[in-house]
């Protein structure tokens, strides 16, 4: 890697919905290369989301980014989006006798955050939930909750940092990364030079790290499982985002009359094209018909995604202190799409320098530093 045939200021591994929305967020005022290992943007994680925006996804610490990104998703800016990327779904949290302490969790945690949280009771939960077996006695309802257009918005990132002057590379792993004056990469055929290297490469965030030289903070990969089914009688189209309060499922009607049905599992795995297995489309099911009297006609599809966390569960924003160059971008969890638009702006003004925007101002970005106390004790 002697010559340098192409000098960018700052090359973003991962042009998943984490890195496409750095990258447009950063065009306008660098020049950017977006790095992509597969041949198209968002195979992985971003291409396998359930697609929703909850406020109380993610905990009281991630709920900034998230009310934060709201409004720009719901009216994006005309050059950005000509419509809105959400529409209005509802979440209800359920409880049985074992999660009812989860119920009252959620509630205490949120209390004076702003987000509009109604207990329901049984008489409630029956208009909401058709079917609804014995023993699920209370829930609280979420109103705000939102489906997301992932495709749209992924596609309007990517459209944005083009239009930017963002050069995008697909089919290109990253296979050397090496800091002297600048980082000198190797990505596929690509031979290329940054000033900055920025780590958004999601479940790979780690292994990127590794590559790079610089110590990995701990991010690790976990299977999320999702199957499509048929059921008896069909989903209304008015159905809500139902969620254990424990954390065993959560399901959402699709069109069609369909369902997308989770187990919640969070199975720690090694960056991979993850696969949904059979045990955990049958424990989905099981739990399934532990709370409605519906039945499955058919699993029509069934998929699998990763989702990465640091170790406190927060995502990581920030330059790492001990490695001149080297920015982090990840660690979003599942709430990597529905915080993408703040995300996205709170890092850039990092790496940047710049003062954050209006609509990020408010956010406290030390929470999210790589040197955080809470991540590295």
């Amino acid at each position: 890697m002697d010559s340098l045939p192409a000098r960018y200021d700052i090359a973003v591994i991962g042009a998943g919905m984490s890195g496409a929305s750095l990258a447009a967020e950063l065009a306008p005022h660098a020049r950017v290369v977006l790095i992509e290992a597969e041949s198209q943007p968002g195979y992985h994680s971003t291409g396998r989301s359930a697609a929703f925006w909850t406020e109380t996804y993610g905990g009281p610490a991630v709920a900034p980014l998230t009310n934060a990104s709201g409004p720009f998703l719901d009216r994006p800016p005309a050059d950005f989006a000509d419509a809105t990327f959400l529409t209005p779904r509802g979440a209800l949290h359920v409880a049985d006798a074992a999660s009812q302490p989860a119920l009252d969790a959620l509630l205490a945690d949120f209390a004076g955050s702003g987000i509009t949280l109604t207990p329901v009771d049984r008489a409630g939960l029956e208009v909401r939930l058709p079917g609804l077996r014995a023993g699920w006695e209370r829930g609280v309802a979420e109103p705000s909750c939102a489906d997301i257009d992932v495709a749209a918005l992924h596609a309007a990132y990517l459209r944005a940092a083009r239009r930017a002057g963002a050069v995008l590379l697909c089919d290109a792993p990253l296979l050397t990364a090496e800091r002297a004056d600048v980082w000198r990469i190797r990505a596929g055929a690509h031979d290329l030079a940054a000033d900055i290297l920025v780590d958004a490469a999601g479940a790979w965030a780690d292994p990127v790290a590794r590559l790079a030289g610089v110590r990995p903070l701990g991010i690790r990969p976990y299977r999320r499982t999702i199957a499509q089914l048929r059921i008896d009688p069909p989903a209304a189209d008015d159905l809500p985002l139902v969620i254990d309060a424990a954390g065993r499922f959560y399901f959402k009607p699709v069109p069609g009359g369909r369902l997308w049905l989770s187990p919640h599992d969070e199975t720690p795995q090694d960056a991979a094209d993850a696969a949904p297995e059979d045990l955990d489309i049958a424990i989905a099911i099981d739990r399934l018909q532990g709370i409605v009297d519906w039945r499955v006609a058919r699993i029509e599809h069934r998929w699998a995604g990763l989702r990465s966390f640091a170790p406190d569960r927060l995502p990581v924003y920030g330059f790492d202190s001990a490695a001149p160059g080297f920015f982090w971008f990840a660690g979003q969890g599942g709430f990597g799409i529905q915080t993408a638009p703040a995300a996205a702006k709170l890092g850039a003004a990092l790496l940047l320098g710049r003062s954050p925007e209006p609509m990020v101002a408010a956010i406290d970005a030390a929470a999210y530093a790589p040197d955080r106390t809470t991540l590295n004790g």
